[in-house]
C-alpha cells in the first residue's frame, strides 16, 4: 500500500538542498517571531491593490465580470472546504508544520491587513465562493480557537496547505491528511448536533456545499518534486491511485451526510512560476510533463466521480474543471487584465514561497492586481476572484437543482 511506504531515495544533493532550506526557514521563523511587535510598525506594509486593470475588449462575453451579484441564500446553509492550500483559511497555523503563511506580506490585502494563514495576499476561493452563494464573507479555519456557534453552523474549512490524495504527501510536510480532515468533519457534525439537534444538523450537512481541492501537491511535490513515488510507479498508475483515493474521500463525505459535493480538478501546475523556474529551462517555459499529468488525473477523477455518483441517492457529486479557465488566463492574460503571468508578486517571483516570501527579505511588486500569481505557487486574490466567479456562474447549476 502507498500509505505504508516512505521512500528514502533522496540523493545527497537533494538532502543538501533540504538542509539549506530548513536552515533558512529556521532563521526566518526566529526573525519573524522576535519581531512580531515590530511587524505592525514597518512602514508601508504592502501596497493596497491598485485599481484593477481593465481587460482588453473582446467580441464575446466578458470572461471576468467585475462583480458577481450576491443573491439571498435559500439553498446553502453552510459551506465546507477540504483539501490543500487553495482552500486552507488558516488550519496550518495551529499544527506543527513548515507550511505556513501567517506572516506578512501574506494577507496584506485581507480585511484589516491581517495574515491569517491564507496562502495569498487576500481572500481565497473558499471565501469568495461562500460570499457569492450568500453564506458569509469569509470562511474560518476549523482549528482556529474561539469559533462562535454561528461560525460553525455556517461552515468552516478543514483544508490544510500541503495535503493531498496520496497519504504520503501530507506526511512529508506534516500537513493535515485528508483522512484527518474527515475525522474533524465528523467531530464538527457532533458539535452542530449539540447546538441545534440531530434533525437540524442533518439538514445543514445535507444542504451545505462541500468543496474539495487537492492533487497539485501530490503531482508537483510527492511525485515529480521529491520523486518519492516516481521510482516505483509510472504516472498512469499514480494518477489512477490519486483518482481512486479521491473517490474514496467522496464516498466518506456522502456517508457522513454530505449531499452536495464538488471536486475541483488540478490546474496547469506546469505553468506556475516555481515549475517554470525549476523545470522550464532557460526560457522558463511551462513544464509540459506536469501539465500532462494534471490533465491525466483530471480525466480519471471525472470518470471516477461520474461512476460513483450513480450509486448515491439524492446526491449531487460533480467534477469541476479548473484547468481550462486557468489555462485561458495564462494564454490570454490581457483579456483578464494581467501583465505578469510567469512570476509571482513576492520577491523575484521565481522561487519565493512560504517563509521565503516574508516582509524582511522580499520586495513586492508595485501593482499586485496586475499579477496572476502572488508567490511562486499560489495565485493572487484577484486571480482567485476571477476563477471563483467563473465557478459560481458556470458550475453551480447542478447544486441548485438538487
Amino acid at each position: 500500500m502507498l500509505q505504508d511506504r516512505v521512500s528514502c531515495s533522496l540523493s545527497s544533493s537533494k538532502i543538501s538542498r533540504c538542509v539549506l532550506f530548513l536552515s533558512l526557514f529556521c532563521f526566518f521563523l526566529l526573525t519573524m517571531h522576535a519581531s512580531a511587535n515590530r511587524l505592525q510598525r514597518v512602514p508601508n506594509p504592502g501596497p493596497s491593490p491598485a485599481p484593477e486593470p481593465k481587460p482588453c475588449p473582446s467580441p464575446g462575453p466578458n470572461p471576468a465580470p467585475a462583480t458577481t451579484k450576491r443573491t439571498h441564500n435559500t439553498t446553502f446553509p453552510a459551506i465546507f472546504a477540504f483539501g490543500d492550500s487553495i482552500l486552507d483559511t488558516g488550519n496550518n497555523d495551529y499544527i506543527l508544520t513548515l507550511i505556513k503563511a501567517n506572516f506578512l506580506p501574506y494577507g496584506m490585502n485581507f480585511p484589516d491587513k491581517v495574515p491569517t494563514g491564507r496562502f495569498c495576499n487576500g481572500k481565497i476561493p473558499s471565501d469568495f465562493i461562500a460570499d457569492y452563494i450568500g453564506v458569509k464573507p469569509v470562511v474560518p479555519a476549523y482549528l482556529r480557537p474561539g469559533l462562535t456557534q454561528e461560525d460553525l453552523l455556517t461552515g468552516v474549512s478543514f483544508a490544510s496547505g500541503g495535503s493531498g490524495y496520496d497519504p504520503l504527501t501530507p506526511i512529508v510536510v506534516s500537513a493535515i491528511p485528508m483522512s484527518k480532515q474527515l475525522t474533524y468533519f465528523q467531530e464538527y457534525i457532533e458539535k452542530v448536533k449539540g447546538f441545534v439537534g440531530k434533525e437540524k444538523a442533518e439538514h445543514i450537512i445535507s444542504k451545505g456545499l462541500a468543496i474539495v481541492v487537492a492533487g497539485s501537491d501530490d503531482l508537483a511535490n510527492t511525485y515529480y518534486g521529491e520523486h518519492l513515488e516516481e521510482f516505483l510507479y509510472d504516472i498512469d498508475t499514480y494518477t489512477s491511485f490519486m483518482a481512486s483515493s479521491a473517490a474514496s474521500f467522496a464516498m466518506q463525505l456522502y456517508e457522513s451526510g454530505a449531499k452536495k459535493i464538488g471536486f475541483i480538478g488540478v490546474s496547469p501546475i506546469g505553468c506556475i512560476p516555481i515549475q517554470r523556474t525549476t523545470r522550464g529551462g532557460l526560457k522558463r517555459k511551462c513544464a509540459d510533463e506536469l501539465n500532462f499529468a494534471a490533465q491525466l488525473f483530471n480525466s480519471k477523477l471525472s470518470t471516477s466521480l461520474n461512476e460513483l455518483a450513480k450509486t448515491m441517492k439524492n446526491t449531487t457529486l460533480v467534477y469541476i474543471d479548473i484547468y481550462s479557465s486557468f489555462n485561458d488566463m495564462i494564454q490570454n492574460p490581457k483579456k483578464y487584465g494581467f501583465d505578469e503571468i510567469d512570476r509571482g508578486c513576492c520577491g523575484t517571483g521565481l522561487l519565493e514561497l512560504g517563509p521565503l516570501c516574508n516582509k524582511y527579505t522580499s520586495l513586492l511588486c508595485k501593482n499586485v492586481s496586475s499579477f496572476m500569481f502572488w508567490d511562486s505557487y499560489h495565485p493572487t486574490e484577484r486571480a482567485y476572484k476571477i476563477l471563483s466567479q467563473k465557478f459560481v456562474e458556470n458550475d453551480m447549476g447542478p447544486f441548485y437543482d438538487n
